[in-house]
């Protein structure tokens, strides 16, 4: 049996990558049924100040569609409480490479009340999008 009902984890998925489909299916393994956000393009460019290369519905449907996600939606905000109060989620998933961060503290603190644990799962090394975009746009210039 899984430890937790239902886990939910969220973030930019721009330019999928391995590192995106680990964190996926890790989360899966620790959960029932798992909800994904997708951040708003609107989102991502107010705190990254980066406009997505793909936009937020197709990468909605690219990740509804990978076999560990049950549910996906596009999300307007990174207020976890505010995400749990709609989704009722009992354990948020987040890689590693975030845990001490001063964010993420206070996000386990904020959530605490609710009885919902922040886990962090390992976070795959050397795979990053801002790092993919700076190839692509290496490429571009040639």
């Amino acid at each position: 049996m899984k430890k937790y009902k239902i886990g939910y984890t969220q973030g930019v998925y721009d330019m999928f990558h391995i590192g995106h489909l680990n964190l996926l299916n890790n989360a899966k393994k620790y959960c029932d049924y798992l909800i994904v956000g997708v951040n708003s393009d609107a989102l991502v460019e107010q705190y990254k100040h980066k406009t997505p290369v793909i936009n937020q519905e197709e990468r909605r449907i690219i990740v509804e569609n990978i076999k560990a996600v049950d549910s996906c939606e596009v999300v307007d905000t990174l207020d976890k409480v505010e995400n749990y109060k709609r989704l009722h989620f009992d354990a948020i998933f987040i890689g590693d490479d975030w845990k001490g961060n001063a964010r993420w503290a206070k996000t386990e603190e904020d959530l605490k009340p609710y009885g919902v644990d922040v886990v962090y799962l390992p976070h795959t090394q050397g795979v990053c999008s801002t790092d993919l975009r700076k190839v692509e746009d290496k490429h571009v210039g040639e």
